[in-house]
């Protein structure tokens, strides 16, 4: 290694690969992940089987002799305005207008964040001499990275279970590298993790609109707005239905309202910013234009960023529950054409959108005499 402290050397050759922050976690039984079975048995996962991977009870699981995980961070915030702060869909000139979350306007995250993992990777071949395995993950192995990244001293889980660093917030991508390196972590052995600094705030908790914080720390997925956009594959339950408001694809509430993201810096990368497809972009995107695309339309948009997750019918299925919430009435831009278009699905053999789109329709006041 040409530097005597080697953590130093990596968190500098992190910085040259474009990462925002960077720290080096042991291969430890973090006490967070003790829960873990708990919280699974509590059913709070939902349909999301992979999280009962047994792998993810200690990062020294994900790989045979892992020795320390190297966990990294990449900002994602842009300059526009957060989903607490952007219009309301009804005051669009044109239309109805939904809600995907930031992180989603983009290229796919998963890609940019490995791409540079795999260059760090790399880079610390040429820095260290002796043979090592290394192996990289962006929310696709069996590591609870918001918790090694605690361990690595990069912030302090949330209230809403984020991990909130003091000085960038919380918009930012994780990723880690799974290595048989056995580097010094951050943070000694004496040293505690970033201190908790929520204190009595509960805006998370309270803006929520489906109360999926059921309690400071704990997050039931099967009521989170994201979930039920995006890992859901079957109906909307309808107690939700209203809640989840003109949200297409995530949701960003339990960011948008925390204190330690009004100061979040601002990304450079060209990445994340709204993608843009004729006159439409991701951002704040017309509901009917969601509505009219096709399959191999869907796929072409979305084949590089992270909306292709939850599928074509699973985006039209969000549309109708966002366009349902609308408050659109008879006589408003595009009334006739969208439930014209919700109409067509109604009748579909596609069980899931004809029983979202009449929903939809019903909240609209629709009938086929009115049109």
């Amino acid at each position: 290694m040409s530097e005597a402290n080697p953590a130093t050397r990596i968190v500098a050759l992190s910085r040259e690969v474009g990462f925002d922050l960077c720290g080096i976690a042991p291969t430890a039984e973090f006490p967070e992940l003790a829960h873990l079975d708990d919280w699974l048995e509590r059913g709070h996962a939902g349909e999301m089987r992979y999280l009962h991977d047994v792998r993810r009870r200690s990062p020294a699981d994900a790989m045979q002799g892992a020795r320390s995980v190297i966990v990294c961070a990449l900002n994602y915030n842009t300059e526009f305005p957060s989903s607490t702060d952007a219009s309301a869909p009804t005051t669009a000139p044109t239309g109805p207008t939904g809600w995907i979350s930031r992180y989603a306007w983009g290229d796919d995250y998963h890609h940019v964040l490995g791409e540079k993992l795999e260059t760090l990777i790399k880079n610390l071949r040429s820095e260290f001499p002796e043979p090592f395995e290394a192996r990289s993950y962006v929310d696709t192995g069996p590591i609870v990275e918001r918790v090694a990244a605690k361990y690595a001293g990069l912030g302090w889980l949330a209230k809403n279970t984020c991990l909130i660093n003091e000085e960038i917030g919380s918009l930012f991508f994780l990723g880690v590298i799974v290595t048989t390196l056995d580097l010094a972590p951050s943070l000694a052995p004496e040293d505690p993790p970033a201190p908790d600094l929520c204190g009595n705030c509960s805006l998370c908790i309270d803006a929520c609109p489906t109360g999926a914080i059921v309690e400071p720390y704990l997050l039931d997925a099967r009521r989170c707005i994201s979930y039920l956009t995006i890992e859901l594959r079957n109906s909307i339950p309808l107690e939700f239905r209203e809640p989840i408001g003109r949200h297409v694809f995530g949701c960003d509430i339990c960011q948008d309202v925390c204190p330690w993201n009004r100061r979040t810096p601002i990304t450079s990368l060209p990445n994340f910013q709204p993608r843009q497809s004729e006159n439409h972009s991701l951002f704040s995107p017309d509901l009917e234009w969601l509505l009219s695309l096709t399959e191999e339309q869907f796929r072409d948009l979305f084949r590089k960023g992270p909306v292709k997750r939850t599928k074509w019918r699973g985006l039209l299925r969000n549309v109708c529950v966002a366009l349902g919430n609308s408050g659109m009435k008879t006589g408003d831009p595009r009334y006739q054409e969208i439930c014209a278009r919700l109409s067509q699905l109604s009748a579909s053999n596609d069980a899931l959108l004809a029983e979202h789109s009449k929903w939809a329709l019903d909240r609209l006041g629709f009938t086929a005499s009115a049109s």
